[in-house]
């Protein structure tokens, strides 16, 4: 069985060691969701600092590298229009690529729902533009989810 978890990343020790352990002897992986590179953009779409998130990132990313495939640590990150662009990504994914450019990153349509209703779905053109922009700051494994969910061009 392999251990596979989804997190915003902001665990604190020593979960985040039992979980890198857990997935690492399984044979599973870590998602982190990035929601945002900017404190205050992140702050604004979750209610919380992203510091420990891209931290404990950080600290997993050491451990990226003893296991390829299947990836051990796997990024993701909600294209919310308006708000998480080009800029977003581009930052996001410098950070990645400093870290381990062979990282995979997922680019995920944004459908409104719940809190965020008002605003359209992430356009093909927006998650195009960002899935560009990842892979020019040097990511490797850039792909777009969801695409069951990317709106018309606006």
């Amino acid at each position: 069985m392999r251990i596979c978890w989804e997190t915003n990343g902001s665990v604190n020790e020593p979960f985040l060691s039992e979980m890198a352990n857990l997935s690492l002897v399984s044979g599973g992986c870590v998602k982190f969701d990035l929601k945002a590179w900017h404190e205050g953009l992140h702050f604004a779409l979750c209610g919380a600092t992203n510091r420990k998130t891209l931290d404990n990132f950080k600290k997993l990313s050491e451990l990226s590298y003893s296991r390829l495939e299947p990836p051990f640590l796997i990024a993701s990150t909600l294209l919310v229009p308006g708000y998480v662009d080009e800029v977003e990504v581009r930052s996001i994914s410098r950070f990645i690529a400093d870290l381990n450019p062979d990282i995979p990153y997922s680019l995920l349509a944004f459908y409104p729902n719940f809190y965020i209703n008002d605003l359209p779905t992430t356009s093909r053109d927006h998650a195009l533009r960002c899935q560009a922009v990842a892979e020019n700051a040097g990511l490797n494994r850039v792909h777009i989810g969801n695409l069951h969910l990317l709106g018309e061009d606006y």
